[in-house]
């Protein structure tokens, strides 16, 4: 039987790695399917990888209907056998409605990875219906790493390396990226602490001052 899954996990922790594996998984006997993205960091229509992977996809937009697309599709002679929807986060509650639909009545597999949390550590809308509706939700197994060495929980907006915590919901950016706006997986500890890596440096005692406090 067809399912709905959600694979979920902090940033930087392999999703689209996952995705792209599990498009070539099934590609590869003889299964066709369907890739959707929304917002990559590499700004195009594609599902990209930080070990370099990618792979086009289609970009969901607003107006984009999951049913119609595969109806459309199928209507017009295409094997649909699955969906991978990858930044599954920044879809809308009633698209994710439209996937179970597609599962449920047309009998197709939809495999959706995403963030499930924003930098505020509030869901996203689309994470939060697809915990609702998902047969099952599995946390990649792939554990990102704070500064500190734990594991990373959450998600963290920085501007010039500085955690912030107000702003937009969805503005794109990457993680270890020293910009405007970048992102930084934490620890809840220092996320709770508003401490990030170049905080945690700035306030670290350099060894010129350790030496000058033991002499």
């Amino acid at each position: 039987m067809a399912e709905l899954v959600f694979f979920s996990g902090t940033m930087d922790c392999g999703k689209s790695t996952l995705a792209l594996q599990t498009h070539h998984n099934h590609a590869a006997r003889g299964r066709q399917g369907v890739l959707y993205t929304r917002h990559d960091r590499a700004g195009a229509a594609t599902i990209s990888s930080r070990l370099g992977l990618v792979q086009p996809a289609v970009e969901v937009l607003d107006t984009t209907s999951f049913w119609d697309d595969v109806v459309e599709r199928r209507t017009h002679g295409a094997v649909v056998d699955y969906l991978v929807a990858d930044e599954a986060q920044f879809y809308s509650a009633e698209q994710v409605e439209q996937l179970a639909c597609v599962v449920d009545e047309l009998g197709v597999d939809v495999y959706a990875f995403g963030i499930t949390t924003d930098f505020r550590t509030r869901l996203f809308p689309g994470s939060a219906r697809l915990v609702e509706l998902a047969d099952r939700v599995e946390v990649l197994q792939v554990q990102a790493l704070c500064w500190c060495g734990r594991r990373a929980t959450h998600n963290a907006r920085t501007v010039g390396g500085l955690m912030v915590t107000e702003g937009e919901q969805v503005v794109v950016g990457d993680v270890g990226v020293d910009d405007v706006v970048a992102y930084e997986v934490l620890c809840r500890r220092h996320h709770m602490r508003q401490q990030t890596a170049r905080s945690a440096r700035a306030a670290s005692p350099s060894p010129q001052t350790l030496d000058e406090a033991a002499g």
